[in-house]
């Protein structure tokens, strides 16, 4: 029976940890389509979100660069590692050491909208900054 008991105690302890274990966060920066340009009020949410997480140094940062499928897949290359790159300067100007962060361009490849709408184009059009936890 003391089994049982220690059993069902050590379960109840790993759910109760699992459930507070730090999620992954992301933020998103979204472009018109053919540009790289960040206007001032995404870079400052960007600013204000980074400012917001506690321990950053403990974060893998990690950089999604995302295009639509408008173009050969060469320019779109090209353009998600423009994409990439503005981002990671602006990350640099905020102090965020450029060994925290790791690039990963995937161009009009693997798109997580459809691209044969309007609104999946638009929503390809971005770039994600993912906070990874340590431990995850």
């Amino acid at each position: 029976m003391l089994t049982f008991i220690v059993l069902m105690l050590c379960a109840s302890i790993s759910a109760q940890v699992e459930a507070v274990k730090p999620e992954v966060e992301t933020k998103s920066i979204f472009f018109g389509g053919g540009n790289w340009y960040i206007d001032h009020q995404q870079k400052q949410e960007l600013y204000d979100w980074i400012d917001s997480v506690p321990d950053l140094h403990e974060f893998e940062i990690v950089i999604h660069s995302h295009t639509d499928n408008i173009g050969g897949k060469e320019y779109n290359a090209w353009l998600s590692q423009m994409r990439s790159d503005a981002v990671f300067q602006i990350l640099e100007i905020h102090e965020i050491p450029a060994d925290w962060l790791f690039i990963r361009d995937y161009g009009q490849e693997h798109p997580d909208f459809s691209n044969d709408s309007y609104m999946g184009r638009l929503n390809n059009r971005r770039v994600d900054v993912i906070l990874i936890p340590p431990s995850s």
